[in-house]
């Protein structure tokens, strides 16, 4: 759980790249690819991410620069991109400059339980995170080329001359 909003500031720039390095490789064409028929597709996915950046924060009155709630997913993967890039720099600031250390401790009611503000960004980024694991498994579906976000995905392993994991 984040106890600073520095611990938070820093961590989210690290993530917020990597997040960018996934959303960077998704193209127009892969944007309909689903696991199964009820399945998310990438583009339903990728805008499921953008959309929880304001949606989480605002149940607790901070406010997001981004899109509704109920904003349609776009028609192409640089307006997704777009958008994550916005949204994902705002609730940076706004926590930034919203919120104190001695804040995150605040418990506050979100989703009909109490949660300190440390809590919300952290299960915000392992939401976040969750939805990334989803999205790497549909890009490989889609013949894309995954960037390793936590470590070297497979091809970034094999460009490093390493030999390839078991």
């Amino acid at each position: 759980m984040f106890c600073t909003i520095k611990d938070f500031a820093d961590y989210w720039a690290h993530h917020r790249e990597n997040t960018l390095k996934l959303f960077r490789n998704l193209t127009d064409d892969s944007l309909d690819q689903r696991i199964y028929d009820q399945g998310r597709s990438i583009r339903e996915l990728a805008w499921h991410v953008v959309l929880c950046l304001v949606e989480m924060p605002g149940h607790v009155g901070l406010s997001v620069d981004g899109p509704a709630e109920d904003a349609p997913a776009p028609k192409t993967a640089a307006e997704i991109l777009e958008a994550y890039e916005k949204t994902s720099r705002s609730l940076g600031e706004a926590v930034e400059s919203n919120w104190t250390d001695a804040e995150l401790k605040e418990e506050v009611n979100m989703y009909g339980e109490m949660w300190t503000k440390g809590k919300i960004l952290t299960v915000l980024v392992i939401h976040e995170v969750h939805h990334l694991g989803q999205l790497t498994v549909l890009m490989r579906q889609a013949g894309l080329r995954v960037p390793g976000i936590y470590g070297p995905s497979r091809e970034e392993w094999a460009e490093m001359g390493m030999p390839e994991m078991a």
